[in-house]
């Protein structure tokens, strides 16, 4: 029988496989919470998300907006003095609530990852109007007025398109992400 490998366990290796600086090197100095821009927007700071990790607190992780408001800005990574690379941990969590189908409800961060994955399988790149209207009503009537006036403004600059182009080789494309997409959670 094989050993199920501990909640930090999981992460570690995710972050391992992009990074190689094991989160369990932190030394909880709290650089990377002083440094985010996006930390009054969290639930828990970058620096208590990384000792939930590493005590095991799986549910409480998976349940925080945290990752999910990580601007990827890369201060904290730039600034770790043991050289871990946070934003890239924060896309791992991204990438394993997904994956577990575990995260906030209400959040606009996982509805519009799986939709950006649709989308991107259909053309093999963004298209703005097919993501769109999954999301314009988030911010109710004010919010939809706003888009539409911006898209408006896109459109008459030529920067908006009505019909999705394709990518060359697109079943190519869709076999690639067919291999990747599994690991990040959107089958």
């Amino acid at each position: 029988m094989a050993v199920k490998p501990s909640f930090s366990t999981e992460i570690a290796n995710l972050l391992y496989a992009t990074d190689g600086h094991p989160i369990n090197t932190c030394i909880q100095c709290g650089t990377c919470s002083a440094t985010c821009p996006a930390v009054e927007f969290m639930e828990h700071s970058p620096r208590k998300i990384i000792d939930m990790i590493c005590a095991g607190l799986k549910d409480e992780v998976l349940s925080s907006n945290t990752f999910w408001y990580c601007a990827s800005c890369y201060h904290c990574t730039v600034r770790c003095p043991r050289g871990i690379n946070i934003a890239e941990m924060m896309y791992a969590l991204k990438r394993y609530s997904l994956w577990k189908n575990q995260y906030q409800k209400g959040l606009i961060g996982p509805d519009f990852s799986k939709r950006f994955v649709k989308v991107i399988m259909k053309t093999g790149k963004s298209f703005e109007p097919d993501l769109a209207p999954s999301f314009i009503f988030k911010d109710g009537l004010r919010g939809f007025f706003r888009e539409v006036q911006t898209a408006l403004f896109l459109l008459l600059k030529g920067r908006l398109p009505l019909i999705p182009t394709r990518i060359k080789r697109l079943k190519n494309f869709r076999r690639m992400l067919s291999r990747i997409i599994p690991v990040g959670g959107f089958t």
